[in-house]
């Protein structure tokens, strides 16, 4: 088959739904998965076991595949590490072009320190000679809900900072949207992000009216911030990702709206109610 795709995290909620959405098109893929158990029955579709970290595997399971949905890895303090495993294990298999879910405002320097992760992995795929499209998805929707603390209060250093969050469905519609034909998006770098920018009060105040509990906004300078998050026994990389999350927001690099949603799939991009109401 001369344009496999393989569509990696398929047992996650993105990587899952875009198979599914794929697989019931009639689209033949396969699954690249670290546990063969865990894979999703899928019409056309073939698993293959590996993770990214192994590069003998990987270049196993992507032998044939055109075109690879890279969805990035879980946090972890050697993700760039495993990335640039996999991207060479595709490029040895041979895979033509690279689908990759980066961030919102990637960059060497972003404020935000897993968007540098990010950052990292694009500047590589790009070195590598497969063509690629990256989609800067800024943080989701569906998760803003459980930032709040088991009292109700979402807290962190971001002030009056906006956010431009996007909803897990609208990245999975973009997605399919591309990958049913990826050729006309080589090379292009798409910013998703909801319809509106939120203060983290005023999507506390929007969980509250959607969801029945009360939650609230309490701001924090970043010394509080690292202080009430030690409890966790998160390593420092950890909690420098939590932190830097608010203080991305505070500064504003994140804030942007964008109408990539609608120019893809032609529907409008959910906001925060939406989200909230199809989770109940």
């Amino acid at each position: 088959m001369d344009n496999l795709i393989a569509v990696t995290g398929a047992t996650g909620a993105i990587g899952g739904a875009v198979a599914r959405i794929l697989a019931a098109d009639g689209i033949a893929l396969r699954l690249p998965v670290r546990d063969l158990s865990r894979a999703p029955a899928l019409p056309g579709a073939t698993a293959a076991e590996c993770s990214y970290a192994d590069r003998s595997a990987a270049e196993t399971a992507l032998e044939g595949i055109h075109t690879l949905f890279m969805v990035s890895a879980g946090e972890s303090k050697d993700r760039v590490e495993q990335h640039l495993t996999f991207v060479d294990a595709a490029r040895e298999a041979g895979v033509q072009h690279i689908v990759y879910t980066s961030f919102f405002g990637a960059a060497a320097d972003a404020t935000f320190t897993l968007g540098r992760d990010h950052w990292a992995t694009e500047e590589y795929i790009r070195r590598s000679g497969i063509a690629y499209t990256f989609l800067r998805n800024n943080l989701y929707l569906d998760v803003l809900q459980h930032f709040a603390d088991d009292d109700g209060t979402i807290r962190g250093p971001a002030g009056n900072g906006r956010l431009a969050a996007v909803s897990r469905e609208d990245v999975v519609q973009v997605s399919t949207a591309i990958l049913r034909d990826a050729a006309v998006h080589a090379g292009n770098t798409y910013e998703l992000t909801g319809p509106t920018a939120l203060t983290l009060a005023e999507a506390a105040a929007i969980i509250s009216k959607e969801t029945g509990r009360e939650v609230t906004y309490r701001n924090e300078t970043v010394d509080e911030a690292y202080a009430s998050r030690q409890h966790f026994g998160a390593p420092d990389w950890q909690l420098d990702a939590w932190v830097s999350t608010y203080t991305a927001i505070a500064e504003g690099g994140l804030a942007r709206t964008t109408t990539t949603v609608q120019d893809l799939t032609g529907r409008p991009a959910q906001d925060l109610a939406q989200v909230l109401r199809d989770d109940r």
